[in-house]
Order: structure tokens, then sequence, then C-alpha cells
């Protein structure tokens, strides 16, 4: 089943949030629900893609999304919901036994918020869900990098024709229109607005990430890489610096 059965996780008094758990194998499934349960979720299950969309994702303000299985894959299935506008928004973390660079990215290209490679202890996925759900607000995130009132007035970001509008919470990329997650939005903002400043990786979490999630260098990597291939030329810009971090360079 590719799972570590440590069962309990205290119950911590949050705001209920709804997750479904979308996964063919029925016993993981039970576990994950008991663990998000006893964590203060509210959590279904649906154990095949077609069964999952039947149950009205938008309903629910995270997924949890097995990639193998049967009928629709899990990629199928976020790759449904990101084209639909009124459920692009909702959180997707994937749990797979695929754990290749190509199947992260591949995961993350279709806009997953996190990836979890089983086995997994179950308490690492409800931390995981929790911080996600617990990613600063567009609003937040506007006014720690812009450093103004988020009303939208003065709220954009630009170099030539890379444009972040922190009111909308749009990109523009020579005149089209780019979709990036929150924490690609909030990496580029972050880099765009310090232009030609490094920032290590331990500063991108901490400037991007929430303070209670435990990423990897990995995982700034994976999201710099994806960035890179959205933003078309503008990739160029973002640079590495071996042994410091990132910037965005000039």
């Amino acid at each position: 089943m590719g799972v570590c059965c440590d069962l309990f996780v205290p119950l911590q008094a949050m705001r209920q949030k709804r997750i479904l758990v979308v996964d063919d194998e029925q016993d993981l499934c039970e576990i994950l629900l008991y663990n998000l349960r006893a964590a203060g979720f509210e959590a279904e299950a649906a154990y095949s893609g077609e069964e999952a969309m039947d149950r009205e994702p938008l309903r629910y303000d995270l997924l949890i999304l097995d990639v193998m299985m049967p009928g629709m894959s899990g990629f199928e299935l976020a790759e449904r919901l990101k084209a639909d506008e009124t459920t692009a928004h909702i959180p997707i973390i994937f749990l797979t036994a695929k754990d290749t660079e190509d199947d992260t990215l591949r995961g993350f290209g279709f806009g997953a918020d996190d990836y979890v490679t089983k086995p997994f202890s179950v308490r690492e996925v409800v931390a995981r869900v929790k911080a996600v759900l617990r990613r600063p607000t567009p609003r937040s995130v506007e006014g720690r990098l812009q450093g103004k009132n988020p009303s939208g007035e003065g709220s954009l970001i630009s170099y030539e024709g890379l444009i972040l509008d922190f009111g909308k919470k749009t990109t523009t990329v020579d005149g089209e229109s780019v979709s990036l997650t929150k924490t690609e939005f909030e990496l580029l903002g972050l880099l765009l607005k310090h232009r030609g400043q490094v920032f290590s990786r331990q500063q991108i979490f901490d400037a991007v990430w929430p303070e209670d999630v435990v990423v990897s260098d990995r995982t700034v990597d994976v999201n710099v890489t994806r960035l890179r291939k959205k933003i078309g030329r503008y990739g160029n810009f973002v640079v590495s610096r071996q042994g410091y971090g990132y910037l965005f360079e000039v």
C-alpha cells in the first residue's frame, strides 16, 4: 500500500476545511481519512477520477490525488480541473509511487501544490495538507513583497514585457497571460522585485513557503525549473549562483 501506518495524529484546533482523497486503494483512503479527520478536517474519499468529478470538486478546499488509477489518472484529473477557471484555484497534492524528476516536474506542471511519493508517513501528508492550506493569501503576499496597502494601487512589478499584477494576481509575458501557481507567483514576485539580489534557498523558503512546512532544496529547484519554462524568454533571467541561490539578473 506504500504507507507508514502511524495512525495517531493529535487533534488540533483549526478552521474546518474539506479534503477529498482520490485513490483506488480503499485501505489507504481509510487511513488518510482517519488522520485527516483527527487533525480537524472534513475528509471524504473518491475511488476514481470519474467519481471525483461526480462529487463536484468545487465543494472542496484541497484534493489529494493518486497518480496511477484505472480510467482517469490523477494527472488527467488535475489537468481537467486546472483547465476550468471555476476549479483552477483548488490546491492539489499528488500521491504517487513515481518519483523520477520528470514525473515530479510533470506533476507540478499540472499545477500541483505539493508532490508526495510512496511510501510516505501519514503524519507527513497531514503536515503538508496543513502547510498548503496555510499558505499566505494573495493579499498577505502582496503586502510582504510590495510593502504597500493591498488595494491594488501601485501593485505592478515588471521587467520589459514581464508583468506581475498583485492587485489582479495575474502574470503577463509579452502581452500573453500566463497561469502561475501561488508558489510560482510569489517566487517570481520575490526575485523580480529585488532584481540583482541573490536569495539563498533558505531565504526563499522563508519568503514563499509557510513556517510550518518542511521542504528540501530540490523543492525550490523544481519550482524554479517550472517557473522558467512558464515565463518563456524571461526564464533566462532567473539565474542560479552555485552554492548561494537564485536571482533575477538583468
